[in-house]
């Protein structure tokens, strides 16, 4: 089973996974049922998931929509953006003021920061990690893989932006700003690898989301669950709609579909 985090897991009222959510995956995985975080976060900020990390439920993380998948120790697949595409979209952002992040394997920091990236991200997402600020020279001087960029455009820039960078993928999960990848990495290509290095055939998959960047996750496991909190675009593609992630939508689906009693 595949999950987002954000609006999936946690909750966006309360920033935590519901009780029912750790109890239900506690179940499923003690009946054998391998369990994996598919998010646009990169590993750095996955730091809203402690509640299944402490009793050992993960298996396995997509993170940066499908950019970087690993389990353990154990990196496998990572892939960045182009040179010619950091050049072009660092640009377009940085000739407008707006704030991009800019992440590796292991680091993030961000560029041109300001009060709606503070807003969206300290305040509202809860991020714990206070990010360096660099320009965007500083950053790319560091000359280590970039794998995500996290640009604060509106859906009219992201329409203006994507025919200049043909070998990205734009996903959105927030109104605010679009994860930009290589093309092909999306939620889809990562369950493809996670299930790859598993053994897992994608009969046996089950995906569950609330946002853009989940449609192609749950078009392509077996059985893709939408929350009830989801866009309208994400249920019309799912297999079934469950409840709302403060409503036991998680837990009503597993019993839904017979994974836990």
């Amino acid at each position: 089973m595949f999950f987002d985090i954000d609006g999936t897991l946690v909750s966006f009222k309360t920033h935590q996974i519901p009780v029912s959510t750790v109890s239900a995956i506690a179940e499923a995985k003690a009946r054998g049922v391998q369990i994996f975080i598919s998010t646009g976060r990169p590993k750095i900020i996955i730091n809203n998931v402690q509640a299944l990390e402490e009793r050992n439920l993960i298996d396995g993380y997509i993170t940066m929509n499908g950019g970087y998948c690993f389990a353990g120790d154990t990196v496998i697949s990572k892939h960045p953006i182009s040179h010619r595409s950091i050049e072009i979209i660092t640009r377009y952002a940085t000739e407008r003021g707006i704030p991009n992040l800019i992440v590796g394997e292991h680091n993030m920091v961000i560029c041109d920061s300001g009060e709606i990236f503070e807003e969206l991200f300290y305040r509202q997402l809860k991020v714990g990690v206070q990010l360096e600020e660099k320009t965007v020279a500083e950053a790319i001087a560091e000359g280590k893989d970039i794998i995500q960029l996290t640009t604060f455009v509106n859906e009219k820039q992201e329409a203006e932006l994507q025919p200049l960078v043909p070998d990205c993928e734009m996903g959105r999960w927030h109104p605010a700003f679009v994860d930009i990848t290589t093309k092909g990495c999306t939620k889809q290509q990562g369950i493809d690898e996670i299930i790859r290095h598993f053994g897992i055939s994608l009969e046996e998959t089950m995906a569950f989301g609330d946002g853009g960047n989940d449609i192609s996750m749950i078009q392509h496991a077996a059985i893709g669950v939408a929350m009830g909190n989801a866009l309208d675009s994400v249920k019309a593609v799912a297999d079934y709609i469950t409840d709302t992630v403060d409503e036991d939508g998680i837990a009503n689906a597993l019993r839904h579909f017979g994974v836990i009693g």
